[in-house]
């Protein structure tokens, strides 16, 4: 073989070598995916990843509680129970009149005499008058927890109670069998039955308009 077909044989074969050698240089290049299981950044979302003091208070506010507004108090609804009042108005009322041994009775006549259906201002002006309580009061009062001077046994002629609470009890239930029941519900009608004195019933009037000023 000439030289020259030699030349040109290896030029040939380098070439083939090259070509051949690249292909399989390039077949083993391999290219690494991009990992699914490596997190996208946040920024990637558009979402500002706090740092530092940002990063606290971002955690406060997420773990403040929410504020509870509180309710309005309705106030209880007073009870009226006579002349516009309410029973600790009307006992108020009674006891800025009652004086000596019935002072401070004012509740249990209010409450007791609108029980019974008996109007407290007559009860608590018949029992003044008859007791002299204003000043001090009788022995009556004192000794036998009379205060209507009502007829009986137990302490001369007069009834005697074995308290002064059921003294005053024993007082309105008289009023309230006797009289109110029967339609005798005013200081004059109940004079009829109750004294003997025909002008009773004028000292009584009397009382009851000193207790409605006080």
């Amino acid at each position: 073989m000439k030289a020259s077909q030699k030349t040109i044989l290896l030029v040939l074969l380098t070439v083939i070598d090259c070509i051949v050698g690249g292909v399989i240089i390039r077949d083993a290049v391999v290219k690494k995916p991009k990992s699914e299981s490596n997190p996208i950044p946040l920024a990637d979302m558009g979402q500002a990843i706090p740092v530092g003091e940002d990063l606290v208070e971002a955690t406060q506010e997420e773990e403040k509680e929410p504020e509870v507004v509180a309710e309005p108090v309705e106030e209880p609804v007073k009870e009226v129970v006579y002349d516009g009042m309410t029973l600790e108005e009307l006992a108020a009322k009674l006891n800025r009149s009652l004086k000596g041994t019935i002072a401070g009775k004012g509740e249990l006549i209010a409450s007791y005499s609108l029980e019974k259906g008996v109007d407290p201002y007559i009860a608590t002006a018949i029992m003044l008058h008859e007791t002299g309580c204003t000043w001090n009061c009788s022995n009556l009062v004192k000794k036998c927890n009379n205060v209507g001077g009502q007829k009986g046994k137990g302490c001369g002629s007069y009834r005697s109670f074995s308290t002064l609470e059921a003294g005053i009890k024993g007082f309105i239930d008289n009023l309230s069998k006797n009289y109110f029941s029967k339609g005798l519900d005013t200081p004059k009608e109940i004079n009829t039955k109750y004294a003997t004195d025909k002008t009773w019933y004028k000292k009584v009037d009397s009382y009851v308009k000193k207790i409605k000023n006080k």
